[in-house]
C-alpha cells in the first residue's frame, strides 16, 4: 500500500469493464479446453450440413421420384431417397449425444476452474476486505452469480455456433432453390435485429438488478440462520422481523423474477407469427410466379415443398439464436461481478524477492519502529449491495494524510526480545488487538516498520510470516467438524499421537477424553457444541500444534469463570514457554511477572516497564491497577522471580 500523501481515485465502472472486455476474457479461460472446443465445432457443422441436405432430398422425391417428367413413379430412386432421408437422423442424432458430452464436460470443467480461481482469490484478499464485505455477498458471488453462467458455459456456445450454422447453411438453400421467395422470409429480419438489441440491453440491466437482489438475500439467509443469528433473534424476539426483512428481500427478487422473464415475451410472440404466417405468404407469391407475372417458369412442386420446409427449418435456430443472444447480454453482466472480484488486487501481497524466515535461524526478535496505522477504507465493488455506502465504483486508496482523529495506532516503537513475556494494557479502544495484528501482517503498517529478526515484515514470504507467528483470540473459531480435525487444522499432516500430545498441554486431552465419541466428537456450527473453555484449550492445543516461534495471546480468558481460567492459564504457560509472547492483558493480575509490561492509550505507548516499576511511576497502568484492585487484595508475583503463570 502506498505510504504518502492521501489521494483517493475513483475508477468508474466503465473504465473497469472497457479495461479488459468480458467476452476476451471468457475466450481465454476457454483456451485449456481448444481441442474438445474444435471437435464440437466439427461435429455442429457435419450436423448442420447433413440437415441441409434433406429438403434437397424432399425436392427430389417429388421431381424425380414420384413425379418425374418421363412418366409413372421411379421406385427404385424412391427408395435409395428414403433411405437417405432416414439415415440422416440418426446420424445426426449419434453426433448430437457425442456433441453434448463434449459440451457439458468443456462448461462444467470452466465453470469449475472459474469457481476455484475465483475462491482461491478471495483466500489472498486482506483481513480488512472481509471486515467491509458481508459474508453472504460473497457467497452470492460463489454460488449464484457462478451458477447463473453455467447454461452459456455448457450450452450456448455450441447453440449459437449449431444455430448460426444452421441458419446460414439453410439461407444459402433456400436462396439456389428460389432467390424471390427468399427476399420475402427475410425482409424484416433487420428489424427483428434491431429490436432485439434493445430488447438484450434492458435484460442486462435486469440481470445486474436480479443478481443484487440475490445476493442480498443470500446474505440474509448466512446472518439470520447462523447460530450466532438465531440465538441473536431469540434472545430479543426478532425473528419475526427477520422473517419479515426475508419476506420484502424475497418479494423483490421475486418481482425481478418476472420481470425478466417476461422482457422481450412480445417481441418472440411477433416473430413466431411472422414466421407463422410466412408460409401462407409464400403461397400466394408463388401462384404469382407460376403464372407468370413474377418470373417462376421454374418453380416446380418439389421446389416449393422444399422451400416451406426449409423456411420451417429456420424459423426454430433463428428464434432460438436470437433468445441465446439475449441470453448472452444477460450472462455478460454475471461475468462481470465474478470479474469483479478477480480484478481485487489484495492489498498485502508477497514482493518479488521476499526472504523465508527458516526455522533454524528464526529467533523471535518482534520490532516495532515508528509504526503508525490508519485503517484503510473499505473497499467494495459496483453493484454491490454495499453500494449506499460505499459508492458506485471501485476504490484504489492511498492513506498517508489523514486526520489526526483517524490514526489507529501513532509512532509506535518498542522490541520484545527472543523468549520475553510482553504484555499490552490499556483501555478499550486503545490500539493494543490492532499492534498485534500488524506482527502476522493482517494489515500493513501505514508508516514504519514491523520487524521480526530485523527483517521487515513486508520483505518476508506470507508463509514464513505464516509458520512464524501463532495467535489465540478471546474468541476462537472452530469449524463444523470433529475436534481432531479443529486441532490438526494447524497442521493436516499431524500424527494422532501429535495431536493427543498438543491436547494434554492445552489441558484439555482429559476432557476429550470424556466425551463419547473422544476426539472423533463433532464440535457444531463455530464450536457452540463446548463450553467457552473447552473452545478456547483447543484453540490452544491447534497452537501447540503449530509449534511457532512467536505466540500472540489476545485476552484469551476475559470471558472465563475462574476454574475455567486456571485450566486455560496453565495451558498458556505451557504455549508460551520458550517463545517470543506478547500478551494483551485483561485482567493485570495475570501479568505480574512479565519481562516487560507496554501502557497503551489513544494508539500511543505512554509507559513501558515492569510491574513494579509502572506502579511505582503512577501512570496508566497504576491507575488502571488501582482501578481493578479497589476492592480486593491482588495476588504478589513469586517472590523467587519466577515467571508467573501466563494469565491474559
Amino acid at each position: 500500500m502506498p505510504r504518502g500523501g492521501a489521494s483517493v481515485t475513483h475508477i468508474p465502472a466503465e473504465e473497469l469493464a472497457a479495461s479488459d472486455p468480458v467476452l476476451g476474457r471468457i475466450a481465454r479461460m476457454l483456451r485449456p479446453y481448444r481441442t474438445k472446443i474444435a471437435l464440437v465445432g466439427v461435429a455442429v457443422v457435419t450436423a448442420a450440413v447433413l440437415t441441409s441436405v434433406v429438403p434437397f432430398l424432399t425436392k427430389a422425391v417429388f421431381d424425380k421420384a414420384l413425379f418425374p417428367p418421363s412418366g409413372g413413379p421411379d421406385l427404385g430412386l424412391l427408395g435409395w431417397l428414403v433411405a437417405a432421408m432416414c439415415a440422416i437422423p440418426v446420424v445426426t442424432a449419434l453426433i448430437g449425444i457425442g456433441q453434448n458430452w463434449l459440451t457439458s464436460t468443456i462448461g462444467n470443467s470452466a465453470m469449475a476452474d472459474l469457481r476455484g480461481d475465483l475462491f482461491a482469490h478471495l483466500q489472498k484478499m486482506e483481513l480488512a476486505f472481509f471486515t467491509a464485505t458481508k459474508t453472504g455477498a460473497i457467497q452470492s458471488r460463489l454460488a449464484n452469480d457462478v451458477a447463473g453462467v453455467r447454461t452459456v458455459l455448457t450450452d450456448t456456445a455450441t447453440t449459437i455456433l449449431q444455430n448460426t450454422v444452421t441458419v446460414t447453411a439453410a439461407f444459402v438453400s433456400m436462396v439456389l432453390l428460389s432467390w424471390q421467395l427468399t427476399i420475402l422470409t427475410l425482409v424484416v429480419m433487420p428489424l427483428f435485429v434491431w429490436i432485439q438489441l434493445q430488447v438484450g440491453r434492458r435484460r442486462q440491466r435486469l440481470a445486474k438488478r436480479t443478481q443484487e437482489s440475490l445476493s442480498e438475500m443470500t446474505a440474509i439467509t448466512e446472518e439470520a440462520l447462523s447460530v450466532s443469528g438465531i440465538l441473536l433473534s431469540k434472545v430479543f424476539n426478532r425473528g419475526d422481523a427477520e422473517v419479515e426483512r426475508y419476506r420484502e428481500a424475497n418479494r423483490q427478487q421475486t418481482r425481478l423474477q418476472v420481470e425478466q422473464a417476461m422482457t422481450g415475451r412480445a417481441f418472440f410472440a411477433t416473430v413466431q407469427t411472422f414466421f407463422a404466417i410466412t408460409p401462407a405468404l409464400i403461397y400466394l407469391v408463388a401462384g404469382s410466379m407460376l403464372t407468370g407475372s413474377l418470373g417462376g417458369a421454374s418453380l416446380t412442386a418439389g421446389t416449393l415443398v422444399a422451400f416451406t420446409t426449409l423456411q420451417a427449418r429456420l424459423q426454430m435456430p433463428l428464434i432460438q439464436l436470437m433468445r441465446v443472444t439475449l441470453d448472452v447480454q444477460t450472462s455478460l453482466a454475471l461475468f462481470r461481478r465474478i470479474f469483479e472480484y478477480l480484478d481485487l488486487e489484495p492489498a498485502i501481497t508477497e514482493k518479488p524477492g521476499a526472504v523465508a524466515l527458516t526455522g533454524s535461524s528464526l529467533r523471535g526478535r518482534i520490532e516495532f519502529r515508528d509504526v503508525s496505522f490508519v485503517y484503510p477504507e473499505p473497499r467494495e465493488l459496483t453493484g454491490s449491495s454495499h453500494r449506499d455506502r460505499f459508492g458506485d465504483s471501485g476504490v484504489r486508496i492511498d492513506r498517508g494524510d489523514v486526520e489526526a482523529t483517524e490514526w489507529a495506532l501513532h509512532d509506535l516503537s518498542f522490541t520484545v526480545e527472543p523468549g520475553q513475556l510482553a504484555a499490552i494494557v490499556g483501555p478499550s479502544g486503545s490500539g493494543k488487538t490492532t499492534a498485534t495484528y500488524l506482527v502476522p501482517r493482517f494489515y500493513d503498517t501505514t508508516r514504519g516498520a514491523v520487524l521480526i529478526d530485523g527483517h521487515d515484515v513486508r520483505d518476508l514470504t506470507l508463509s514464513s510470516v505464516a509458520d512464524a507467528v501463532g495467535m489465540v483470540t478471546q474468541e476462537p473459531y472452530l469449524f463444523h467438524g470433529t475436534i481432531r480435525d479443529n486441532i490438526a487444522y494447524a497442521r493436516p499432516g499431524a500424527t494422532a499421537a501429535e495431536i493427543e500430545e498438543a491436547a494434554r498441554g492445552a489441558n484439555i486431552h482429559d476432557r476429550i477424553m470424556s466425551f463419547e465419541q473422544g476426539y472423533e466428537t463433532i464440535t457444531g456450527e463455530r464450536g457452540y457444541r463446548l463450553s467457552g473453555g473447552e473452545k478456547q484449550r483447543i484453540a490452544i492445543a491447534r497452537v501447540l500444534l503449530m509449534d511457532p516461534r512467536v505466540l500472540i495471546l489476545d485476552e484469551a480468558t476475559s470471558a472465563l469463570d475462574n476454574e475455567t481460567e486456571r485450566l486455560v492459564q496453565q495451558a498458556l504457560e505451557r504455549a508460551s514457554d520458550g517463545r517470543t509472547t506478547i500478551a494483551i492483558a485483561h485482567r493485570l493480575s495475570t501479568i505480574h511477572n512479565a519481562d516487560v509490561i507496554f501502557g497503551m492509550q489513544d494508539g500511543r505507548i505512554v509507559e513501558s516497564g515492569t510491574h513494579h516499576e509502572l506502579l511505582e511511576a503512577g501512570g496508566l497502568y497504576a491507575r488502571l491497577y488501582v482501578e481493578q484492585f479497589s476492592q480486593t487484595t491482588p495476588p504478589e508475583p513469586p517472590a523467587d522471580g519466577r515467571r508467573a503463570d501466563v494469565r491474559v
